[in-house]
C-alpha cells in the first residue's frame, strides 16, 4: 500500500442559481494540489502550505479539521502528514475551504485503503467546512467528492445524488478580487420569503434537475434563475448586473452567483459559447478597477483526482 499521494482538489460551484445549499457542480481547471503521506508518528499535522497564509494548526485549518474527524473515528495505526498547494482563493466563492476540506479526507482514505465510501467522506469533510461557513452543509463538498453535479436530498442523515452532466456544458466564471465571507453573505439572507418566490424557486431546481437528466439546454436555461438569494447578495458584488446582462446576451444560458461570491458563473451550450461569454464579461470589469480572473472549464465529472 502506497505510504504519500498527490492530489488534484478542484475547485466547485455551490447553489447553481436556484438551488441554495442543495446543488452544485465541480470544476476542472481550478483547483488545489496537496500532498498527504503516512507517518509513524500518530496524529494529524499540516507541514507545508504554499499560495495563501492559512493556520498550520490542524484544529484551525479546514483540512486538519475534516482530518482529523475522520481520524478519530477510524483510529488508524498510523498519522498523517498534509501539503497544501493552495491555488483557489479563499473567500472567492468557489469552494475553496470545501477543497482542502476534501482534499484531505479523499487522500487518507487512499492511504488506508478506502474503507470509506463518497458519503462517508462528505460526511468527514463537512466538519472542517463548518470551520469556514458556520455550519455545515455539502453543497461545494459534494461535487468536489463525487464530481459532476450533485444535488444535496439531506445534510442530517447526509444523502447526497449524483444527477447527469450533459456532454456539451462549460462554465464560465469572473472572480472579482475581492473577499466575501460565506458567514457574512449569510448574514444578510432573510429568515422569511414569500410564498410566491418559494413555488418559483422549487419549481426552478425540479425543472434545472430535469434538465440535465434530458440534456434539455433549453429548460436549463429557463431553470437558471434565483429569485431568493440572488436580490440580497448581488449588492456584494459590484457590477454584477453588468456582468450577467452581458453574459446573456453574448449567448450563456444562465448566471449566477458562485456560492457565497464574489465569483459569478455562466452555463454555456459548447465551449465556443463560453469562451465568447468570457469575453464579454472580460469587457465589463475590464472598465473598472477591480482586478479580476476569468476562467472556462468543462464540467469535471470525476472529482478529487490522484496525480
Amino acid at each position: 500500500m502506497k505510504n504519500e499521494i498527490k492530489i488534484f482538489s478542484p475547485a466547485t460551484v455551490a447553489n447553481v442559481a436556484c438551488g441554495f445549499d442543495v446543488l452544485g457542480f465541480c470544476l476542472d481547471t481550478i483547483g488545489d494540489e496537496m500532498v498527504i503521506r503516512k507517518t509513524q508518528e500518530k496524529g494529524i499535522k499540516i507541514t507545508k502550505i504554499e499560495g495563501y497564509d492559512l493556520p498550520f494548526e490542524a484544529e484551525k485549518n479546514v483540512a486538519g479539521v475534516s482530518a482529523l474527524a475522520m481520524y478519530n473515528a477510524l483510529q488508524p495505526d498510523c498519522g498523517f502528514e498534509i501539503e497544501i498547494y493552495k491555488k483557489i482563493k479563499p473567500g472567492s466563492g468557489i469552494g475553496s475551504s470545501s477543497a482542502s476540506a476534501a482534499g484531505s479526507v479523499f487522500g487518507m482514505n487512499e492511504l488506508l485503503g478506502n474503507p470509506l465510501n463518497k458519503t462517508e467522506l462528505t460526511n468527514y469533510a463537512m466538519k472542517g467546512e463548518a470551520l469556514a461557513s458556520k455550519c455545515e452543509h455539502a453543497d461545494n463538498l459534494a461535487p468536489a467528492i463525487f464530481g459532476g453535479f450533485t444535488l444535496v436530498k439531506s445534510a442530517c442523515p447526509l444523502k447526497v445524488l449524483e444527477l447527469p452532466t450533459p456532454s456539451d456544458l462549460f462554465a464560465t466564471l469572473i472572480h472579482p478580487q475581492i473577499e466575501i465571507k460565506t458567514s457574512e453573505s449569510r448574514a444578510i439572507l432573510p429568515k422569511d420569503i414569500p410564498l410566491a418566490n418559494a413555488i418559483t424557486q422549487w419549481a426552478n431546481v425540479g425543472s434545472l434537475v430535469h434538465g440535465l437528466h434530458t440534456s434539455d439546454y433549453d429548460l436549463l436555461k429557463e431553470s437558471l434563475s434565483d429569485v431568493i438569494i440572488e436580490p440580497y447578495r448581488k449588492q456584494l458584488i459590484p457590477h454584477f448586473d453588468d456582468v450577467k446582462s452581458a453574459a446573456l446576451e453574448a449567448g450563456a444560458l444562465g448566471c449566477a452567483i458562485s456560492g457565497s461570491g464574489p465569483s459569478i458563473f455562466m452555463l454555456s451550450k459548447t465551449e465556443a459559447t463560453a469562451k465568447t461569454v468570457e469575453q464579454a464579461i472580460r469587457k465589463v470589469y475590464s472598465q473598472t478597477d477591480i482586478k479580476f480572473e476569468t476562467y472556462v472549464s468543462k464540467i469535471n465529472t470525476q472529482g478529487i483526482r490522484i496525480l
